[in-house]
């Protein structure tokens, strides 16, 4: 005759217990058999350790240091362009397409310090003294040519943001646009990103 008894079936050593280790109740995660430590222990496990230096001048040099690599990986970043490093004046798409426009082509602009410098050296010659005219001439031919480049560079970058930027401001884009204009291409900051003749 079969046991038709359900505890025997579910008590099989006859300690009153079920068999929990080959029926273990679904939905329930075994433990980990440790306590979960606090946050305070796990921060403190993930800092690193510092040892402050013994004396103030260790502790000025390793500031300046600290400060010094700093300063160098911000500039690096601003030279490649990145926008947290750039200056509020640099920052947003409508200014990063100025700087494009402006660096893919090549003016007259970019070469008046070196005018300039002539302009300085000329003053030291003194047979050039007695013909001031000429210097005065020069002098309004590069600024004729910085003012009518710096009119069209504007239009157009100022055309061109609107164009592809609908809505952003395009508040002193025009000066933005001559001020980089006038500066030599491997003095711009950030770095040119583009090719002269590239298209834009």
């Amino acid at each position: 005759m079969i046991d038709q008894n359900p505890s025997a079936a579910q008590d099989p050593d006859g300690s009153g217990r079920p068999d929990q280790a080959e029926s273990p109740r679904p939905g329930v995660t075994a433990g980990k058999g440790r306590p979960t430590p606090k946050r305070s222990e796990a921060e403190s496990r993930r800092r690193q350790p510092y040892t402050a230096p013994s004396d103030r001048k260790a502790a000025s040099q390793q500031s300046r240091e600290r400060d010094r690599a700093t300063r160098q990986r911000k500039v690096a970043a601003m030279k490649r362009g990145e926008e947290w490093a750039l200056p509020r004046k640099d920052r947003g798409p409508v200014r990063g397409l100025a700087r494009d426009y402006v660096d893919s082509r090549r003016t007259l602009s970019e070469y008046y310090l070196y005018g300039v410098v002539l302009l300085l050296a000329a003053l030291f010659i003194p047979a050039l003294h007695k013909n001031s005219l000429l210097i005065d001439y020069i002098v309004l031919v590069i600024l004729a040519i910085l003012l009518t480049e710096a009119f069209f560079l504007g239009q157009k970058v100022t055309s061109l943001a609107r164009e592809r930027h609908p809505g952003e401001s395009t508040r002193g884009l025009r000066l933005y646009a001559a001020m980089r204009g006038t500066q030599m291409r491997k003095l711009r900051m950030p770095a040119p990103r583009v090719k002269r003749g590239e298209k834009i």
